[in-house]
């Protein structure tokens, strides 16, 4: 189950990184391209979302690995998927582009069960 855990938390916390970084460290001119919900939210509503993925990111991997509160896994797990909800929301009033949140809402969501056996 552990296995489980690290493959697919892992991929979770990189790919959360590398979109929340982004979020955090370009302006909307740069994000426009490849976000095109950016124009319909304040800047600072995007580096909160971007400041989200990071923090969940690193609550996946961080109290496991370290063994200090690993509950708090399970709660990054829970908030990557209730982000990828919201997410959901905002590109069906926007885009209408939301393949890719798919897979990561179901991927958080079947992280929730290998993330119990820390507890």
């Amino acid at each position: 189950m552990h296995i489980a855990y690290w493959i697919l938390a892992g991929l979770l916390a990189l790919f959360y990184l590398y979109a929340g970084t982004l979020k955090i460290l370009r302006t909307r001119e740069q994000l426009r391209p490849m976000m095109a919900w950016v124009d319909r939210l304040p800047m600072s509503a995007v580096r909160g979302i971007g400041a989200a993925e990071v923090l969940g990111a690193l609550g996946l991997i961080l109290p496991p690995l370290t063994g200090i509160a690993p509950v708090l896994a399970l709660g990054a797990a829970v908030g990557l998927m209730v982000l990828q909800i919201g997410a959901i929301t905002v590109h069906l009033r926007t885009d209408r582009r939301f393949g890719i949140n798919v897979p990561l809402v179901l991927a958080a969501a079947v992280i929730i069960w290998p993330a119990t056996t820390w507890l």
